[in-house]
């Protein structure tokens, strides 16, 4: 029990700050392993059909690629950030009609909990001035997240062209390191490690592109959906219904349901009831997509994401709820990849 108290203590404080600290270091090489993975395609394509020299065709692929996604990404980042600005400011001047309206709920309240003890109903209009206070906080955490991101921009603008640089070198020296890799390590792990790999690509690029989908279908559903409503933030919110997909059990319900319910409250009865059918739109076109989307990846359950998810949080920050159930994909992966191998060594006949 002392033992168990002292890992909990100390060690796994001092493991987590050496895990997250690792992680951003790896980071770029990261980063670009997958997108050497995601061009190997197209790398190939160049190289068999326009018979280009494996550098330039690496070099073609990863400016097609980079900058499709680059530009993608642009447009969507200059538009949300527009929005959030804009979010941040307006959202002060709500929290006075919030207010107000809390205290005279609580007010025509009164006539039920009479019966209650005064120190609890004095109590209640203090909860509401904390309720404001809180959603003033947020606001402002908002306003400051926006700064903390521009002053995060020259470390991002590093970690993108370490990323960039290391995929062209990883992609154009690929069997290089292959063979590199299979001398550094025993033969008789030689053929295993390459399987491993296999095995933990295929189960990372399924789950990923299961997710990927999924939450495209969302966000961009949504997205369509606010704007035709007449939703003010359209695209941030979309993109926050979209972030909320990876959530299970939650979901998109979670930005859908308050915002109806907050909207019925208000009196605006058209928008409660469009949210509601936009959100019923949003999921039957998702669980129709879903059987299909899902079986390309190795199907985890949804306990098992969400403390993956939990877990990720806690050692890597925001970056761990994607982190941690891909590294629990890569361990089943891993698990999987043994258990083949012990059962292939079993079915061998036995040397006389």
């Amino acid at each position: 029990m002392f033992l168990f108290y002292l890992a909990w203590k100390f060690i796994l404080p001092e493991l987590i700050v050496v895990l997250r600290t690792l992680f951003f270091i790896l980071l770029p090489f990261i980063l670009a392993t997958i997108i050497v993975v995601s061009i190997e395609p197209l790398v190939g394509l160049f190289t068999a059909r326009l018979k280009l020299r494996r550098p330039m065709a690496v070099l073609l692929a990863m400016i097609i690629v980079i900058g499709s996604i680059g530009s993608l990404l642009t447009l969507i980042i200059t538009k949300l950030v527009t929005e959030l600005i804009d979010l941040s400011g307006s959202l002060p001047r709500y929290f006075g009609p919030v207010q107000a309206y809390l205290t005279d709920l609580v007010e025509k309240g009164k006539v039920f909990y009479f019966h209650l003890p005064p120190y609890v109903t004095e109590q209640m209009p203090k909860s509401i001035d904390t309720l404001t206070k809180w959603l003033s906080d947020l606001a402002n955490a908002a306003a400051n997240f926006l700064i903390q991101t521009a002053a995060f921009l020259p470390e991002a603008i590093l970690i993108i062209f370490i990323m960039i640089v290391a995929t062209y070198y990883i992609s154009r020296d690929r069997r290089q390191i292959k063979n590199l890799w299979l001398k550094l390590i025993p033969a008789s792990w030689g053929e295993k490690s390459l399987e491993i790999e296999k095995t933990l690509l295929a189960a990372f690029f399924g789950y990923l592109r299961a997710q990927l989908i999924l939450i495209t279908i969302t966000a961009v559903i949504s997205i369509i959906g606010f704007y035709l409503i007449g939703a003010k933030y359209y695209l941030t919110l979309g993109l926050l219904v979209g972030f909320f997909d990876l959530v299970p059990v939650l979901g998109p319900a979670a930005v859908y349901y308050p915002w109806a319910v907050w909207s019925f409250i208000n009196g605006h009865i058209g928008l409660g009831i469009n949210l509601l059918i936009l959100h019923t739109i949003l999921w039957a076109v998702r669980h129709l997509f879903e059987a299909k989307v899902v079986a390309a990846s190795l199907g985890l359950h949804p306990l098992a994401v969400l403390f993956a998810m939990f877990a990720g949080l806690k050692i890597f920050g925001v970056a761990g709820l994607i982190l941690g159930p891909v590294l629990l994909i890569v361990i089943q992966a891993v698990f999987k990849t043994t258990q083949l191998a012990k059962g292939n060594k079993s079915s061998l006949p036995l040397n006389r």
